[in-house]
Parts: C-alpha cells; structure tokens; sequence
C-alpha cells in the first residue's frame, strides 16, 4: 500500500539524516507506489457471505475480478445483513486488488467501505494473530491492528513492524489521510530483528506529500533510552533516483600533521549504475589527500571500480634534514566481466599500482593490513581476449605491470600480444579414415605468436621522455611439427621440428676503439631503425614408459602393499650454430680503422693476428643484442636429456571400512622428478646441473615441497702464475666430482610448507570468488547479496567467521642459493602463523605474525579481539611493535545500511596522543 511504502521512505531518510550527512548525499531513495484502487460502491454487491472456508466472491458479479473483494476464515463466518458488516475468525484471509490479509480477526462494512483487522490474546494473555499484510512484488509487513477504507483510500496502521533493506520499522501510529498526505508519529527504525530492538532511531511526528517530507524531532535510543543525539526538524525532497551531495568531513588532531578535516568532499550519483565519490583531508602542518572512487555495473554484463589515491605529506621538522614533502599516489581498477556476457571475448581487469613510498607513508591506505605492507612485488594487468575462427585461435592483448617496491624498478609491457593455435591440426588426416591412422596421418602441425613492447625504468622515471625512447619491442612466431606413435606397446615415441622467427625493428652495430695504456676498447653502439629478423629451427624426438614394481606385506600390520612407479624419459634435440657470421646474423667486431677486434687479449693487452693486422680469431657480436628477444643462441647444440619421475604410495587396511574394500591408498612421495642433461657439441661443461624437485603428503591437507640443484663439477681455488700456484677468485673446472670420489655439490635448496589445524576453515577461504556468487545465487539469494557474500571470500582476512570455532594456520619457507662455485651463499628462512579461536560463542581472538630467522625478530604482528553483540558489533585491533605500531578500537551497527552510527578510537602510527 502506498500508506506503508511512504512510511518506510519517510524513516529511511530521516534515520540517514542522523547518523550521517555523507550517507544523505551518497545514498538515493526510491518510493515504490503501494496503491490500493477505489473501489466502485456499484461493484461492491457481488460479494457473498459464506460460512465454508475458503475464499468466496459473488459469481454472478459482472464486474472486474481486479475489484472483488475475496475473503476466507478457517473458523468461522459471520455476517450481519442488518449492519452491512462481514465478521471473519480465525486465520482471516482477504484478497483485495492484489492486496494480501491475513490476520486472526477481519471485519469488512459494506456500508463504510472500511477493513479493520487486529490479532488476539491467547490463554496465556499473549496477543497472537497479529495482522500481516502484502502487496504484489513486495515484502510482508506485520501491525498490531490497522484500518483501511477502499473507497478513500485512507487508513491507519498500529505498531507497524516490516523489514525494508536490512532495516525493522515498528511501533506507533501511521494515518493516511483522503489528499494523500500521510501522517506518522512514535515509529522507531533499527536493523535489530527483535520484537524489541536493542536500540533504534526514534521518529516523534512526520508528514509525507507527494514531493516532500517534514518531520518534527528525531533522536537515538538504546535500550529505550533516549540519548541526546538527534534533530529538532528536518526537511527532505522526495528524489526517484540517486542524488548528488555534500559530504562533511570529520575534525581531529593529528600529532606530526596537526589538526585535519578528513574525508569530506562531494559524492556524484550520476545513475544506479554509476556513481563517483571525491573525498579528501587537509592537515594544518600542510599535509592533504585526495581520493576518487567509482563503481559501475550493469548487471548480467560486466562490473569493477576504480580508485585513485593522491598525497602530499609532510615529513620530519622544518629545519631538520629530514624535512620534506612526499607526493605518494596508488591507482586500483578491477574490472569483471560475466562469462555470458559476450561469448568468446572476455575483458578483466586487476590494477594496483602505487608508488614505492604510499604503503609506508598512508599505512596501506589507513588499512593497516599487514599483506600489502610487506609486499615488495606489485603486479598489474588488463586483459582482453577473443575467440577467431570459431575456436581454432585465440588472441589475446595485455598490458602488464610488475613493481618492484624495494628496489624503485618498474617493468611495463604495452601491449602484449599473442595468437595462439587452441589445437593441433592434422594435415595429412583422411577425414574419410577407417582403422588405424597412417604414420603420417599423425604428423600435426601448431603456431603461436607473440609480440611485446616493454622498457625497464626507475620508477620516478617511468613518465619522462627519456624513459619512452628506451621501448623495446619484437615478434616470435613458433611452429611445431609433431608426431606421436606408440612401439611395442609399452613405450612411447615422439619426434619433433620446431621452427622459430624472431622479429626486431631496429638493429646495432659496434665500432671499437683501442684505449691507450689498457687492455680494454671502447666500444661505441648505434642503433640503426629498420625491419630485422632471424630464423631458428631444432629437431628432437623423446621416449618414455612407465615401470611399475610393488612389495607385497603380511606381517607389517596394516601395511598391506608398497608400490612404486617410475617414469623416465630420454630426449634428443640437436640445433646447428646460428652465430656464424655467414648467416648474417652475427657480425665481426672492428676497429674503426676496418680491423677485427680478437676475441681474447692477453693481460699485456697484446693477441694473435695475421699479416694484414686483423685478429686470427676475431670477437662476433649478434645484430640483435639488448633487444627485445636478444640474437641467436651460439653454438652447435646436440644435447641429450634425461628425466625421472618416481612416484611411491602404500596400500594401507581399514579395519573399520564401510566401504567393504577395507583398504585404502595413502600417497608417500608425489612426484619425485630427477632431471638433467648432456651437450655432446659444447666445448666444456656439457653436463648440465642436477634439478630435483617433489613433495611429500603426510595427511591430505599438510604437504612438504622441496627442491635442490646439484653441480658436478670440480671448484678450483687456485692458479699457475710464474710456475707458482697463487689463490684466485674459487671457479669451475671441466672435471666431475666423481673423479676425486666426491658428490655433487649443493648450490640451491628449497623446503616449504603450510598447513591449517582447521581444514574447514582453510576450505572455506579458498573458494573461488565467482563459484561462491554462482551457489550464493542458487541459494536463493539477490545478485546484490551474492555479490556482498562473494566479496567475503575475496578477502576473507577482513571479516571474522563466528561459525569456525577455532583455526590455526602456518606457513614455512627456507630457500639456499650459491654461486656455481658454490661460494657468496645467501638464504631466507621465515615462518608466518595466524589464527583465531572463539572463547565463547559472542567472543573471538586473533592473531597475525611471523618470524624472520635471518633477522632474529618477528615480522608484523597484529592482535584482535571482536564481539558479536547482535545487532552491532565490537573490534580492537593492536599492532603491539613495530614501524606500524598502533590500535583502534570500534563499537559499530552490523547492518551496512547504517555503516556511519559506530564509535571509534584510533592511534594511529603517526599519531602520538
């Protein structure tokens, strides 16, 4: 009814006018009409008394059917003929114009035209039965009693109590009068489910007309104790869509930046699929902020935000050398597109880019979150790709971002581009094929391309002209040429062609100078504009099986079985030498006189040459080197590598199966790969490394992965000068280690791994953020609340889950690494734990942190505390040590509807009061 939807409009503005100012200018209200029709008095006598239940109307009634009034009662049906009133008892329903009532007790005076319904008390003295109304396309709504008329169309209702948008209003007195302004006094609006509301905003008097709202005081109770927060009066339009407004901002004292007005500005509410927020603070020690956030969203197609952060913060003292002005900025866009959207193109969108100092500097953006502030690697990306050719290729444009925050290095590719064959096409195939395929018909044929423009820059110097010019930019087209068989059943056979074309579009060229008294040229580069390109091939072929062995137990208990399967793998590949310079790929260093330049000097700077002065061995360089995708590989290649994969499981008994199988399989090692390779054509060091890698599983949900590289050749450490053996700089000697009897040295190690004491935890933070809007949805819920439910699982750090009892995760990492003479070693060794545990149901602890081993101290510790107070909420959050070394404490409504009534207390890391 309209009487009920102007009542909720009406509280709805005033409650937003209270608790904030920002919330009136970002917020836009809409009145959805509840109309009841007046009802012809001509059309009323169609209605017929009954006693049955069940709904009755007159059938012999020629009017609408949209103007019958419809009524049952399970009890009983009374009606007065001489009076013109219909009595209905017990679950009392009636149908009028699309209006739903039910209630324990109707009447309906044909004469009067008036419906009056109320509920009543039980044996117990409980009033029960109360009525409960609806209109078509909204919510129901409960009232002690209420009053209509179908011919004015006025009424009354008393002690309301309906839900609108995550808000309750209940209590007092609602009339609407016959000119259509409505009249509503002693209503109370909280989002507090209860009968009887923890605390609400009470509403004194209002009138609502058709283009405006008056209301006389407003003010906040708790506990039904009226608090001195509130309104003498207020005035309000009466706006269909969203407006646009003036947020005020919130005063307070900074220690180092002085006193502020923080986040006031101007919220833009251009349309209901796009709006704009301007906000900013400005410091009396000359410090400000601006920032601008945006969302749009147009449902079914595609969704994302944008926020762009601005600073200019005065750091130290004036007049101390640390006094200075720091301008930190941090731009974030993401960008979601529905699958269903456009099929076979897709755009997203995952932009963070900020400068090295703004998470330092704004506390993450006064988030405090401990993953962004000690994150050193920021990467971003924008995406677009396209289906072509029905789905035979793929394409896919991409501009990417990664900086790195501690050494102030930015690396931007615009664009990315590359065209990808989704499947192998089999030339030589018989469509008209019957039986086994011939070996050629297994010949398949593939492409890709790839293409990139990418520089490397300081990034204060990301944006100057200089940095533009230092672009470097190519294409690569790939080919292979494959075919698969099988021989003798059990092994695997594969030969392979793969065809390489690089692009460049400018190439260099060296000119060499003699310095005098050294041994060392000059050397001068120019680079020199114009199409380049090379081609590279190689030829290989593989095979591989699979060897399977397994022991067989009685007498071990439950150990039944052990089995072990290996899989090794040798391949071949030889490719020719693309660097002799009769390719034209690489070219004879000269003098500027014309002379080659030789490949090695000897420390008098002297070297062998002809009779013409040219080098008998002359230095090459590539046309294409510091480009994009560098020159050509040097050197013949005819290398053999060798792989093997070991995997190892036991078969365990169950005693207690339900299965009937009563065994069970149980993983030891996953994948234990063991790998190298052997150059027959280099001039030494043909052996390469030893790689291994692997993991082991002790329950499903703890898993152990390492890693380490073997080197094994011999390290010398000293060398013949003048026939006497002087220590050196240690280095490689083409000798293996198994010569002296030794083992292959250790030059890297890996050993990592994580684990949650609560696996339902663990499993509910890592679903994925799309699956979880998609089952939100076939849960029934709106696209409005999957998307709010999706954004928990996106950071499911920022909220506190009451329904985990406890959780307790860690993470363990420790990486080695040396030089190949296995000296300058270098490691990292850490450990990081959160958790939570609720102490009772209301209450739950937290916790974050870390150990650094190579620094012998804990990383970013956070510690918090909330409680559920049921319609609100309680957090303290304590950074205890540290740079960021800080607390806040919030005492806050849950619902987000009134995010601005909360408490809060903070001391922040820059604040010292």
């Amino acid at each position: 009814m309209k009487l009920l939807s102007d009542i909720i409009f009406l509280k709805r503005l005033v409650l937003l006018t209270i608790v904030s100012i920002p919330a009136f200018a970002s917020s836009g209200f809409s009145s959805t009409q509840q109309v009841v029709p007046q009802v012809d008095t001509a059309k009323r006598s169609g209605i017929k008394p009954g006693m049955k239940p069940g709904l009755k109307s007159n059938p012999a009634d020629t009017s609408k059917s949209s103007d019958k009034i419809e009524y049952s009662a399970k009890d009983s049906t009374k009606v007065d003929k001489k009076e013109g009133i219909i009595y209905l008892y017990g679950r009392a329903r009636v149908v009028y114009q699309g209006l739903e009532l039910d209630a324990d007790y109707i009447t309906y005076n044909t004469k009067t035209h008036q419906i009056f319904a109320s509920g009543k008390n039980d044996a117990k003295g409980k009033y029960v039965g109360r009525p409960i109304f609806k209109m078509p396309g909204q919510g129901s709504s409960l009232a002690d009693s209420l009053r209509y008329n179908t011919e004015t169309a006025a009424g009354k209702i008393y002690g309301v109590f309906t839900e609108q948008e995550g808000g309750f209003f209940s209590g007092g007195l609602a009339k609407k009068q016959p000119d259509d302004e409505i009249h509503s006094k002693g209503q109370t609006y909280s989002t507090c489910n209860l009968p009887h509301p923890h605390f609400g905003i009470h509403i004194t008097k209002g009138i609502v007309t058709e283009n405006q709202i008056i209301t006389g005081p407003v003010y906040l109770k708790i506990e039904d104790i009226p608090l001195p927060i509130g309104l003498p009066f207020a005035f309000f339009p009466k706006p269909n869509k969203k407006s646009s407004g003036i947020i005020l901002p919130s005063p307070g004292e900074d220690y180092t930046r002085g006193f502020f007005l923080r986040d006031g500005g101007y919220y833009m509410g251009f349309s209901d699929y796009f709006d704009a927020k301007l906000i900013g603070s400005i410091y009396t020690g000359g410090s400000y902020d601006l920032n601008l956030t945006s969302t749009y969203t147009k449902r079914y197609k595609y969704n994302g935000n944008i926020a762009l952060s601005y600073s200019s913060i005065v750091t130290g003292s004036e007049g101390t050398k640390r006094f200075g002005r720091e301008k930190p900025f941090a731009i974030n866009w993401s960008h979601n597109q529905n699958a269903n959207a456009s099929p076979g193109s897709t755009l997203s969108a995952s932009v963070n880019i900020r400068t090295s100092t703004y998470n330092s500097l704004t506390a993450a953006g006064n988030t405090y979150d401990p993953i962004p502030l000690s994150q050193n690697i920021l990467t971003s990306s924008v995406n677009y790709s396209k289906q072509l050719f029905g789905d035979l290729f793929s394409l896919s444009l991409a501009g990417r971002v990664t900086q790195d925050v501690s050494r102030k290095t930015v690396d931007l590719t615009l664009p990315d581009i590359s065209l990808n064959m989704s499947r192998q096409i089999f030339p030589f195939a018989s469509p008209n094929r019957v039986g086994d395929p011939k070996w050629y018909e297994k010949i398949s044929v593939g492409y890709t391309m790839q293409s990139s423009n990418a520089v490397t820059s300081a990034d204060s110097l990301l944006f100057k002209r200089q940095t533009l010019s230092k672009f470097r930019n190519g294409m690569q087209h790939n080919i292979p040429i494959q075919m698969n068989f099988n021989v003798l059943k059990y092994f695997n056979f594969g030969t392979s062609v793969n065809y390489k074309e690089t692009w460049h579009f400018q190439s260099i060229k060296k000119t060499f100078m003699k310095a005098t008294g050294s041994a060392t040229d000059l050397t001068r580069i120019d680079t020199i504009p114009g199409f380049n390109r090379y081609g590279t091939y190689n030829i290989g072929g593989s095979v591989g099986t699979k060897i399977y062995s397994t022991a067989q137990f009685t007498k071990l208990g439950n150990l039944k079985a052990i089995r072990h399967v290996m899989s090794p793998n040798i391949g071949f590949s030889y490719a020719p030498d693309f660097s002799d310079p009769k390719m034209g790929n690489y070219l004879i260093a000269r003098y500027a006189d014309g002379k080659t330049v030789p490949e090695l000097k000897r420390p008098d700077g002297s070297y062998d040459m002809d009779a013409d002065g040219n080098a008998i061995k002359p230095l090459t360089y590539a046309r294409q080197e510091g480009m994009l995708y560098q020159g050509p590989p040097r050197g013949r290649q005819a290398s053999m590598s060798f792989t093997l994969q070991n995997t190892v499981e036991a078969k365990v008994a169950v005693p207690n199966d339900t299965t009937g199988k009563g065994e069970k399989k149980v993983p030891i090692i996953n994948n234990l790969s063991i790998s190298t390779s052997y150059n027959f054509l280099a001039p030494k060091f043909k052996l390469s490394p030893f790689n291994i890698s692997g993991s082991t599983p002790f329950t499903p949900k703890f898993q152990v992965n390492y890693n380490a590289v073997l080197n094994p050749y011999l390290v010398g450490r000293d060398s013949l000068v003048n026939g006497i053996k002087t220590p050196v700089q240690p280095f490689l000697l083409d000798k293996y280690v198994w010569q002296r009897g030794r083992l292959p040295r250790l030059t890297s190690f890996g050993l990592s791994f994580d684990y949650s004491l609560n696996p339902e935890a663990l499993k509910r933070k890592n679903i994925n953020q799309q699956e979880q809007r998609d089952q939100n949805i076939q849960k029934g819920m709106t696209p409005e609340q999957a998307e709010a439910m999706a954004l928990v699982s996106r950071d499911p750090n920022a909220f506190v889950d009451f329904k985990i009892p406890w959780n307790f995760a860690f993470r363990y990492a420790f990486n080695y690494n040396t030089n190949d003479a296995g000296e300058q070693g270098r490691y990292t060794n850490s450990l990081s734990f959160n958790g939570d545990a609720n102490i009772t149901p209301k209450w739950k602890v937290t916790f974050n942190s870390g150990w650094d081993f190579q620094a012998k101290n804990f990383t970013m510790t956070t510690f918090g505390i909330y409680r559920d107070l049921h319609c609100w909420d309680m957090s303290f959050s304590w950074v205890p040590f540290g740079a960021y070394q800080s607390y806040s404490v919030d005492i806050k409504v849950k619902a987000s509807v009134l995010q601005d009534l909360k408490l809060s207390k903070r001391k922040n890391y820059y604040t010292r009061y």
